[in-house]
């Protein structure tokens, strides 16, 4: 009898066997001991676990982030070694090459080599999130974040019979 279902079992297991892709990524000492001690604290029984699920919920938040609409501010927030070949002067340039989004940016030192940044934008929400992930994508860009706050028009008029017709936004509900 313990035969028949050892062999019903692995005939359902073959059944079910799933195709697996395996691939290699480096990390330096410090980041891979960080990982390791995040594994630990959220109880994964291996790394493998652990990246299969980070992949998950980052493709859930691509999911979320679907075909944009409407217009936003948004702060995108980030740190970089300002020793990077040119990462500075690219950042800079991404900003001025999108003028019309980027509001404003503040500039902080974090240490000898880190500089954190927060750029507030404003404009199309597609147009915000794709400049905020060509900024982050960049070589040497670590910790990038955006925040996005959907706006809605609140009134389109002028301010005077001069005055040239444009639109209010507001946070939307």
């Amino acid at each position: 009898m313990q035969a028949i279902l050892a062999a019903a079992k692995l005939r359902v297991f073959s059944k079910e066997q799933i195709s697996v892709e395996r691939f290699t990524i480096s990390l330096d000492e410090s980041l891979a001991s960080q990982f390791d001690q995040l594994i630990a604290e959220r109880g994964y029984s291996n790394r493998s676990e652990a990246v299969r699920d980070l992949i998950r919920g980052a493709i859930e938040s691509d999911r979320q982030r679907q075909t944009p609409s409407g217009h936003c501010v948004a702060n995108l927030s980030y740190v970089y070694n300002h020793h990077e070949r040119e990462l500075a002067e690219r950042l800079t340039g991404l900003q001025h090459d999108h003028h019309d989004l980027t509001v404003a940016a503040m500039h902080s030192h974090l240490d000898h080599d880190n500089c954190l940044e927060s750029v507030i934008l404003k404009g199309a929400t597609a147009d915000v999130r794709h400049f905020a992930d060509t900024l982050m994508a960049e070589r040497g860009v670590r910790h990038g974040k955006l925040n996005v706050i959907a706006l809605e028009a609140e009134h389109h008029h002028a301010h005077d019979e001069h005055g040239t017709a444009h639109v209010h936004y507001r946070p939307a509900r």
